[in-house]
């Protein structure tokens, strides 16, 4: 089943029209010397700056969400906060269809972040905005150590604890404790089979958003990010088919399974892993965020 596009965020997404920047400013002062005027005269940021994007991402977060302190390890995946709060608001939507179209909040939903990164991005707004539990998980011991010191310093260590899958080879499988139960997980898998698949991929952004200037050396990868959080063997395709495949063993524990599919040309071959893992049902649900279109596939045994 696939829902119609939705052109703009959803109606909950705290990031509706234009960002007000004395506001942000106010709150956060480091944010001031990162405020340019974009061709249309609007005060705007400079997105392929990375420090403009982190100081931006931290006055959002501080002043749309409470969340006092936050960083980052340089050259970590500073995420585009909007997008990423669409695709836990389309979660809520989606628990609340099982629950009388009444959104579940507070800590009786427990919410698996698998790959939840350095920047902790998905258990904030989730706990921000619906008061979920979470758990992150992650093979990379630096970021999770960045994830715990935003946790920590913000006093969020009862809702959001953080956990190693010590083998790099598996998503799931050894991740979850036998007595334990989730509402939902979520995902953002590698997207790429490689770096240079990568790095190609934010060239076609620079030059989409104008910024391709010989003269200008910018990042190579736009957003930052290490390896693991951009790129694996096979790209998305291999990760999300191996995570349906370890889905099944812990069907009984999860009641949704997720993950954003950034290619609509993977999804044949997603679904054709929903159908081999004998899913019982499962949706593909587009996002709208300016022109991009993006999606997650959520499913269920």
């Amino acid at each position: 089943m696939t829902t119609p596009n939705k052109p703009t965020l959803h109606p909950r997404n705290r990031h509706q029209g234009r960002y007000d920047f004395p506001q942000l400013i106010k709150s956060s002062p480091e944010l001031a010397q990162f405020v340019i005027l974009n061709p249309y005269g609007k005060q705007s940021i400079d997105f392929a700056n990375p420090d403009a994007v982190k100081v931006f991402n931290r006055a959002l977060l501080k002043a749309l969400y409470g969340i006092a302190h936050w960083d980052i390890p340089p050259g970590y995946l500073c995420p585009p906060i909007p997008g990423r709060a669409d695709y836990v608001h389309a979660l809520a939507d989606l628990l609340a269809e099982d629950n009388g179209g009444e959104i579940p909040r507070g800590a009786g939903v427990r919410v698996l972040d698998i790959g939840t990164g350095a920047n902790c991005i998905y258990p904030l707004l989730g706990h921000s905005d619906y008061r979920w539990q979470f758990v992150g998980s992650d093979i990379d011991p630096v970021a999770l150590a960045s994830a715990k010191a935003i946790v920590q310093a913000n006093g969020l260590a009862k809702a959001i604890s953080l956990r190693q899958q010590s083998n790099p080879r598996h998503i799931l499988q050894g991740l979850l404790q036998a007595d334990e139960r989730f509402d939902l997980t979520l995902c953002n898998p590698p997207f790429h089979a490689s770096l240079e698949d990568a790095t190609r991929g934010s060239s076609r952004k620079w030059r989409a958003l104008g910024k391709a200037d010989p003269k200008r050396k910018l990042p190579v990868l736009n957003f930052g990010g290490q390896n693991n959080e951009l790129w694996c063997e096979g790209g998305e395709i291999r990760f999300v088919t191996q995570l349906i495949a370890e889905s099944a063993p812990v069907a009984r524990q999860v009641g949704w399974f997720s993950t954003l599919v950034s290619k609509a040309s993977n999804l044949p071959g997603i679904e054709a892993a929903l159908r081999k893992a004998g899913v019982r049902q499962h949706r593909v649900v587009e996002m709208g965020q300016g022109q991009k279109i993006s999606r997650f596939v959520a499913w269920r045994f």
